[in-house]
């Protein structure tokens, strides 16, 4: 019988810790990691040759929404053709569970700008987790607060009652012990921006109590930036519960410059004790439903009254005023409408790739009336990119020792249903974006720290116990690649592109999914599930 199920020899084994890389082998039998060394003796039933190759531990995406398509695109492809192995979903408040009796639709036309495709079905939260699919990667699950929200009170922009905020603890409890590894909120967009900080303090206090994490898109990425980082922050130290900053940004003309101000606040918080980690993504343009960039009363009442109000004259012009005053909803001022670009349109597919600019004009009509025109020719269900980063801040953040990686984008691929639309290129070139543009071409930074902020640094942040590192007894997830060639070749125009590499191969859980850059059909992902003591396995 052969000593390993795999044996990978002489590649350069970067263990994820954030120590200089060592040439060696490294060899898995079932499904971890049994042995490391300069050189390992021993027969195995598959030998792969990694001479020239970086072989680190599977990249860990911690910030993602491929809940959108996971069921319908469980090969993952966009994802695992970048190195990941572990996805994090049920960000931003977002979740596709639980769904309550009656409340299905209700469900799909609030998550219509992400998840135009997916088919959406009544089920709580531990049936969600234990007839989630066989996919290609790992999955950890997030409890969305907005989904909560929305299945207890709808769109409604007050306070919840008190039998209203016991029911959506529940659903949160419920969740976590199915083994969510914590809750998601967007304080960004309805209905979590019509949350106090009173009532996130009430689900902090059942997260604190399971020993769950908390991960927020906070309440405001441009103008009130340092003021929405200061709240998670206070979460953090109030309740002693890991808290992470999804997609730091700082967004909107006003706010460029502001990133190392933002970094250093969340330093000095660790040094004090707190638990919070932030990551991001290496793109100057974001991506959103349509909607999301409109003033949050916008909403109020769900997508038929929404539709109904953006046709009214007295509904645009109150819209284009709050515009000119404080900007974009979250997003803050932008330079001008070029900024903006639609990039999945079901039912006006033919604009995709154009700027709200260039459709006003082609129209001939305001910038504002081309938005809300297009909504309602597409139900709600427009989702764009929109331009408002800065790259030096981008950097700021890279060059950021703690500051992890994270891709905020869906597992898609170049066929099927989830190859419309021109979505964010984040979706295929994330992590070889960090690899070859800030290591290899700017040299920002090294690559033991890049592979760390993707691995070993997600890993300690999730409280992964056995992934995310080189190391005898872990599972086996490992990524390997050519540091000079595995390049994002996704852009804006063109996104449904893979990375270049063609000797990129990718193992999940001792079994290899990706071989020489081609797929092998394997789906052999697990759900990660929180145990008691906090860990997730």
């Amino acid at each position: 019988m052969p000593d390993y199920d795999i044996l990978i020899r002489g590649g350069t084994l970067i263990d994820g810790s954030g120590a200089a890389g060592m040439r060696g082998d490294l060899a898995i039998a079932g499904g971890r990691i049994v042995a490391l060394g300069p050189s390992l003796d021993g027969r195995a039933e598959k030998i792969i040759d990694a001479e020239g190759l970086a072989v680190t531990p599977g990249f860990i995406d911690i910030k993602t929404h491929s809940d959108f398509v996971l069921p319908i695109n469980p090969k993952a492809e966009s994802k695992v053709r970048q190195g990941v192995t572990t996805e994090i979903i049920g960000h931003c408040g977002f979740s596709v569970a639980p769904v309550l009796p009656g409340k299905t639709q209700l469900l799909a036309d609030y998550l219509s700008g992400g998840a135009p495709w997916l088919p959406f079905r009544e089920m709580s939260f531990s049936e969600y987790l234990a007839t989630f699919p066989a996919v290609s990667v790992n999955t950890g699950v997030l409890v969305g607060h907005n989904t909560l929200r929305l299945m207890t009170m709808g769109l409604e922009d007050r306070s919840p009652t008190r039998v209203e905020l016991e029911q959506m603890l529940a659903l949160l409890e419920d969740g976590l012990a199915a083994g969510a590894l914590g809750m998601s909120s967007g304080l960004f967009t309805p209905p979590g921006s019509f949350a106090k900080p009173d009532e996130m303090r009430a689900f902090a206090a059942v997260l604190a109590r399971r020993r769950a994490a908390y991960f927020t898109h906070i309440r405001d990425e441009a103008n009130k930036v340092m003021e929405a980082v200061e709240e998670a922050i206070e979460v953090a130290r109030d309740f002693s519960i890991h808290v992470e900053i999804v997609h730091l940004k700082c967004s909107g003309v006003d706010n460029w410059g502001k990133a190392e101000a933002v970094l250093e606040r969340i330093a000095a918080a660790r040094a004090q004790g707190c638990d919070i980690d932030c990551d991001a993504y290496p793109y100057a343009a974001g991506a959103n439903p349509l909607k999301n960039l409109l003033p949050p009363w916008v909403q109020i009442g769900g997508n038929a009254t929404m539709l109904a109000r953006l046709a009214q004259p007295e509904t645009r012009a109150r819209i284009r005023a709050e515009i000119e005053r404080a900007g974009l909803n979250n997003w803050g001022r932008i330079p001008s409408w070029e900024a903006v670009q639609i990039s999945i349109s079901p039912r006006r597919s033919d604009t995709a790739g154009q700027t709200v600019a260039a459709l006003a004009a082609a129209a001939g009509c305001d910038p504002i009336d081309q938005i809300c025109d297009h909504l309602i020719a597409d139900d709600g269900a427009t989702r764009v990119l929109i331009t408002s980063i800065c790259e030096d801040d981008i950097r700021t953040i890279v060059r950021s020792t703690t500051a992890l990686v994270g891709s905020d984008g869906n597992c898609v691929a170049t066929y099927g249903v989830v190859s419309q639309g021109l979505p964010h290129p984040r979706f295929y070139g994330t992590f070889p974006r960090v690899i070859s543009r800030y290591v290899g071409d700017e040299r920002l930074i090294p690559l033991d720290q890049a592979v760390y902020k993707m691995t070993g640094g997600p890993a300690r942040a999730l409280k992964l116990s056995d992934r995310g590192l080189l190391k005898e007894g872990y599972r086996a997830d490992v990524t390997m690649f050519d540091p000079a060639d595995f390049r994002d070749q996704a852009t804006y125009a063109d996104p449904h592109r893979y990375p270049s590499g063609g000797r990129t191969s990718v193992i999940v859980n001792g079994t290899v999914v990706v071989e020489n850059a081609i797929h092998t059909g394997a789906t052999r992902g697990m759900v990660l599930r929180r145990e008691p003591d906090g860990s997730v396995s």
